[in-house]
């Protein structure tokens, strides 16, 4: 079983399972952060750019739950703003407006407006995946994916669309499950 959770309009196919808060046909299940599956029951869970609209608190909570559903030394794909990237390019002088959407972000979900509440660079989520029982804790490439048609967030470069000679701005992390149980 794989979970494509904060899915929004993309829609994998047949062999995903996809969970968001949006309105959207192709939508298993609303909530991810209440999972409606067993323990160690998915071999794979991708969540590309919605971590961010947890702050560090909820996330711990947030991943310890993505985790219960998770087999051991199964896989869990996150990609969420590069704090990193974004500010080595700011301080290049590309300007802040570049950044503001990818820093703040804001999406109308539902009745509600959501926001970021967090960034990230590569230090700081090692650290959330470590302290909620992940390992093996690694950057992929997009391009190696099984979704990689998918042109989503994990994808976002400067300039813009620019995949070939621009600077990726999303941090694409990739671990494992430790069989080893943390609450």
């Amino acid at each position: 079983m794989k979970l494509h959770l904060g899915c929004g309009w993309r829609n994998f196919g047949e062999g995903w399972i996809n969970i968001d808060g949006g309105d959207y046909e192709h939508l298993h299940y609303k909530d991810i952060s209440k999972l409606p599956f067993e323990d160690l029951s998915v071999e794979l869970i991708y969540a590309s750019h919605v971590l961010e609209y947890f702050d560090r608190i909820e996330v711990e909570n947030l991943l310890r739950e993505w985790r219960r559903v998770l087999k051991d030394d199964a896989v869990l794909r996150l990609a969420v703003p590069d704090f990193e990237s974004m500010t080595k390019l700011y301080s290049q002088g590309e300007s802040l407006e570049k950044f503001l959407g990818p820093l703040f972000g804001r999406m109308k979900m539902g009745d509600s407006i959501i926001y970021h509440k967090t960034t990230y660079d590569l230090k700081s989520l090692s650290t959330v995946l470590n302290n909620c029982g992940f390992y093996d804790i690694k950057k992929y490439n997009w391009r190696d994916t099984e979704h990689s048609m998918f042109d989503d967030h994990s994808q976002a470069y400067i300039p813009h669309m620019d995949k070939e000679n621009g600077t990726l701005i999303s941090l694409n992390i990739e671990c494992k499950k430790n069989g080893i149980k943390k609450n």
